[in-house]
């Protein structure tokens, strides 16, 4: 697992590496598909994810088991779509508290600077130092694998680079001819953060969160793939990888089921990033 890439949204994409309409509108589509599996992915195949039937393992696709079944003869539609749930609140989560920390540190030592700047940023070297992978294994191994510990442990992985990023961006924005203004005109600290700072954030944080979201998946996968992550029988895309791996060389149609879904959602989150970003940039340049 490594440290997602920044994307700091400080100056408009060249035009001939914005992204066609053809890609924005698969990445909208493919974003719609993980939705529509989360939303009613479960209700539509109308399977207990956690059936076990030892008769029945390994069964091919049908109509009664639509991806066929896996080695406890669970149907594999219902657990990835299960699972979908379970990836997305992970990711969700994640993102969130990775945001909760990193939003306000930065903007606070990107505006006030002084000693609070020098003492997070040592903090954020400190963490940048360590892998994050390693982070998120002694997260693990103090409270113990669970869907909670994967949300804390990938939280707090990214919280680092992130706040970096918001830090940057607030340097940027506080040394803009309208936020000196605004102080000129006797606005407190307090008003300039809320009407100028956080508005020019606004671009950088929802690409980011965008990027994040992928991220976040791909690690989640990354995790159960450890075993580390959602244990079994709990399903995640994370934990139906970790299932499939000993069975890859007799049945390696299951790592396919199990992967493609991760494959699909981090690429519909790369896309959807790209293209949000080109339209926050056109309303700018317009």
């Amino acid at each position: 697992m490594t440290a997602p890439a920044a994307v700091l949204v400080t100056e408009p994409r060249p035009v001939g590496r914005r992204r066609t309409p053809l890609l924005t509108m698969v990445g909208a589509t493919l974003g719609l598909l993980v939705l529509l599996t989360i939303a009613i992915g479960p209700w539509l195949i109308g399977k207990d994810p956690y059936a076990i039937d030892i008769g029945n393992r390994f069964a091919g696709p049908s109509a009664a088991h639509w991806l066929g079944t896996d080695e406890l003869g669970r149907d594999v539609a219902s657990r990835i779509a299960h699972g979908a749930r379970a990836t997305a609140l992970i990711a969700l989560g994640a993102v969130a508290l990775a945001t909760a920390i990193a939003l306000p540190l930065g903007v606070l030592t990107g505006f006030m600077g002084g000693w609070l700047d020098l003492v997070v940023t040592r903090v954020v070297d400190l963490f940048f130092a360590i892998p994050s992978l390693l982070v998120a294994i002694g997260v693990v191994g103090l409270f113990g694998p669970s869907l909670t510990t994967t949300v804390l442990a990938l939280g707090l992985s990214y919280w680092p680079f992130y706040t970096r990023l918001i830090r940057a961006a607030v340097v940027s924005i506080r040394s803009r001819p309208y936020v000196d203004a605004a102080r000129v005109l006797g606005a407190s600290r307090l008003r300039v953060i809320r009407t100028d700072i956080l508005t020019g954030l606004v671009p950088l944080v929802l690409v980011q969160t965008t990027v994040l979201l992928g991220f976040a998946i791909l690690d989640e996968a990354a995790l159960g793939f450890l075993g580390l992550g959602v244990q079994p029988p709990q399903a995640s895309w994370g934990s139906r990888l970790a299932e499939s791996r000993e069975f890859i060389l007799v049945h390696p149609e299951l790592a396919l089921v199990a992967g493609v879904p991760i494959v699909l959602a981090v690429f519909a989150m790369n896309l959807l990033s790209d293209s949000l970003r080109d339209r926050l940039d056109a309303k700018r340049i317009g």
